[in-house]
């Protein structure tokens, strides 16, 4: 079993920066890939940025891209999402997930087994 909790949303003003975390509970953390995803008001979950579990293979949605950068500190089990040039398109509920490296597509939330609750990150323009 893996615990994820989220850290670090607010409410930051457009250009600025925020970083989320997400803390990991369990054994299997190390060897999974963690993802961020994130879902604005009235629309469909999607997907931010993933990393793999020794940090080699990133990815990004294109318009966070040179923006948002995602790390992880595996001996903290800490993954975090560093957020600069904020923008009001980037007001949403931003949720971590982890699955196992080699199941189902990374940039699709289907193949996440493990979820945070959640943290809110609001940008004013």
């Amino acid at each position: 079993q893996l615990q994820l909790v989220e850290s670090g949303g607010g409410l930051v003003q457009a250009g600025g920066s925020l970083r989320l975390s997400c803390a990991a509970s369990g054994r299997t953390f190390s060897s999974s890939i963690v993802g961020w995803f994130r879902r604005a008001p009235g629309q469909e979950r999607e997907f931010v940025a993933a990393i793999s579990w020794t940090s080699l293979t990133i990815y990004y949605e294109d318009s966070v891209k040179g923006r948002f950068t995602i790390s992880r500190d595996n001996a903290k089990k800490t993954v975090y999402l560093q957020m600069n040039s904020l923008k009001s398109e980037d007001t949403a509920v931003y949720y971590c997930a982890a699955k196992p490296a080699g199941v189902g597509q990374t940039q699709s939330a289907a193949g996440y087994d493990y979820w945070g609750q959640g943290t809110q990150v609001t940008v004013s323009s």
